[in-house]
């Protein structure tokens, strides 16, 4: 007979090899697995939405507080204007741009302003709700829907946000325009306005426009050329300061005696 032979192998549970083991997850994968399920959990992405919107919060704040103070550098329709002209089929476009204090400029402006854009400018509290209602009737009747912006919104728009009738931007406007009326007071969302509206394509503020359509300062302003640069302000790549069309001429007749009917120089000290 054969003799049996001596094995001296080990039991499978003793060489990590049993059959068991064969069917369970390495260990470090089962913990990158269990890491990223945890990551993107409910209350994980919950909390990450609170985090960012707070900041969101916190940093607008912070902008719309600084220019209260100082004059911004920039603006979004600027910048969104020189992105056009750069990647578009636009011919290049120079900004024009050049902050005045208010009480460099001719108090016939501001009150071309509010004539021509918002007579109800020194009352409200950033939105007119008449005009709005106004505006969505007409809409329902069939009529284009046209544009019930005071100037706080039209400010909130020019410095923040890019063109367009979303609602998504038009919530994010209101949201600035809340935060503007609550920490800037009335002469300074005007003094804003005037230094940011455009008045030409790539003309941005009284300075910019009183020198390259009227060959005049901001403070030389007459009652007339400041009724004319109101009157573009609804489509200022479109209408002329310098050379203006019978409609310009019409529109800024009516703001010139609106604006008398207003005060006149005797802007209301908001």
């Amino acid at each position: 007979m054969l003799a049996e032979r001596k094995c001296n192998c080990e039991p499978l549970h003793q060489t990590g090899f049993a059959p068991a083991d064969r069917h369970r997850p390495a260990y470090g994968w089962h913990n990158r697995q269990m890491a990223s399920t945890s990551f993107f959990s409910p209350h994980r992405l919950f909390r990450l939405a609170v985090a960012a919107l707070f900041f969101w919060v916190l940093l607008s704040s912070i902008a719309v507080l600084t220019i209260r103070f100082l004059p911004p550098l920039t603006t979004a329709f600027m910048v969104e204007r020189w992105v056009e002209a750069l990647v578009g089929a636009d011919e290049p476009v120079d900004i024009h741009y050049r902050w005045t204090g208010i009480d460099k400029v001719s108090p016939r402006l501001p009150i071309s302003l509010v004539a021509a854009e918002d007579q109800k400018f020194p009352t409200h509290h950033g939105f007119d709700l008449a005009s709005i209602r106004s505006a969505l009737d007409d809409a329902d009747d069939g009529e284009r829907l046209r544009g019930a912006s005071t100037i706080s919104q039209q400010v909130a728009k020019n410095l923040f946000l890019w063109n367009g009738r979303s609602f998504v931007r038009k919530g994010i406007e209101a949201y600035y325009t809340v935060l503007i009326e609550a920490m800037w007071p009335k002469h300074r969302i005007i003094e804003v306005y005037l230094n940011i509206a455009e008045f030409g394509d790539g003309i941005y503020g009284v300075a910019a426009a009183s020198k390259q359509f009227l060959g005049v300062t901001p403070a030389q302003l007459t009652a007339r050329q400041s009724a004319l640069l109101a009157a573009v302000l609804p489509n200022p790549r479109g209408y002329r300061i310098n050379q203006p069309s019978p409609y310009v001429q019409r529109r800024a007749t009516w703001t010139e005696r609106h604006s008398d009917q207003l005060g006149g120089a005797v802007y209301p000290d908001t």
